[in-house]
């Protein structure tokens, strides 16, 4: 085992805790409060709502295959960064010379660097998990919309109980996205803890910031907001 000196042990630890603070916080303390997951929840719904009613669901079923595609980009790229990852392991006194020659950096030891490498690798074998299951559940939503019943099969129950059951499905899809792409966020993060431990406690934050912004301040966010009041 590498050892970890103290100002690096405190730097990751931060990392963790508001990566997963930052998660836990959107997923269950705010949940109820206004932000962008919360709002496009009920887009869903009203989506599901709608294809109901149409005879022709191509449209709606180009829409799931657009999320498939965008997942596999993600799946892909994970694919891409692991193996730079392995590729890095192989060549680690190069990188401790790049690093060393940076006149502000404060390169770990070779042993400990290794365990960056390893730690961001497992980022993205997180991230890749998360959207292949995303991938899978979308390809459950294009069966659902398969077996839809048409607008003259649906009684009271069904034209009630379907879109909010499939809604749940696509939410469940996208929650995995999320944290798939909320992963990216934080892998990048973890990038400046190969220059200084303090850099990392210091992309942490920024990283946070970014994700709140986008989360629960964005134009986007304002946007969607307006949309739906005058719906």
């Amino acid at each position: 085992m590498p050892y970890v000196p103290p100002a690096d042990a405190m730097a990751v630890l931060f990392y963790l805790i508001g990566w997963l603070g930052y998660s836990l916080y959107v997923e269950k303390i705010a949940f109820n409060r206004r932000h962008i997951a919360v709002i496009m929840n009920d887009y869903r719904l009203r989506w599901m709502e709608r294809m109901l009613e149409r005879d022709n669901r191509m449209a709606d079923v180009n829409i799931v295959v657009s999320f498939i595609r965008t997942a596999m980009l993600f799946v892909s790229t994970s694919i891409l960064v692991l193996a730079g990852c392995i590729a890095v392991l192989g060549q680690m006194e190069s990188l401790y010379l790049v690093v060393a020659k940076l006149s502000f950096a404060r390169p770990a030891l070779p042993e400990l660097m290794e365990l960056q490498v390893f730690g961001l690798a497992c980022i993205f074998v997180y991230a890749f998990f998360k959207f292949l299951w995303c991938i899978r559940q979308f390809n459950n939503v294009l069966i659902l919309i398969g077996a839809a019943p048409h607008p003259g099969q649906c009684d009271d129950t069904l034209k009630s109980q379907y879109p909010v059951q499939v809604a749940r499905v696509i939410g469940r899809a996208m929650g995995n996205f999320n944290r798939g792409s909320r992963a990216y966020y934080f892998g990048l993060g973890l990038l400046p803890w190969f220059v200084h431990p303090w850099l990392l406690a210091a992309s942490t934050v920024l990283v946070i910031l970014v994700l709140y912004r986008r989360d629960f301040r964005s134009v986007t966010l304002q946007a969607l907001e307006d949309l739906r009041a005058h719906h």
